[in-house]
């Protein structure tokens, strides 16, 4: 983590589900009471993942982030889609890889960096149940040394 970022979410469950490999930065669509809840520490990343459209379109789906408190009538739809700020480049540089190698890409942190808020996405392969339990022994292992 850099000096200038500030995490808001992150997806922790993500790490422990998928074995994650390339990353991108990707600036994120949001409406002002939407920007507001996230300072209140309102945002989950849990459960959500990134859809790419056919017109080259990234999508977040499933984010939570909760209505602001002190919003009116026209306050914002908790899990609505939002937008994401990726280059030409990188949308076909993901969708060429999700399609040959078929990876999934999902969120793994949202922060701040300088005023902007900005999320970080991963291409990932699901760990299957043995994995999963490998991850589990390694932990163990590790917090188990750190404790002698």
């Amino acid at each position: 983590m850099k000096n200038n970022e500030k995490i808001i979410s992150s997806n922790k469950k993500a790490a422990f589900d998928y074995t994650l490999f390339d990353r991108f930065e990707a600036g994120i669509c949001l409406l002002g009471t939407e920007i507001k809840s996230i300072r209140d520490n309102g945002a989950n990343l849990k459960d959500s993942y990134i859809k790419i459209t056919d017109n080259l379109e990234a999508f977040i789906i499933n984010s939570h982030i909760s209505e602001y408190k002190f919003g009116n009538i026209n306050n914002h739809d908790p899990r609505r889609e939002r937008k994401l700020l990726l280059n030409k480049k990188e949308i076909l540089k993901i969708l060429n890889k999700q399609k040959q190698e078929k990876y999934t890409i999902v969120p793994t942190k949202m922060y701040y960096k300088n005023s902007w808020v900005k999320l970080e996405i991963a291409l990932a392969k699901g760990k299957k149940l043995y994995d999963k339990r490998d991850s589990i022994k390694k932990k163990d292992i590790e917090r188990d040394i750190q404790r002698i």
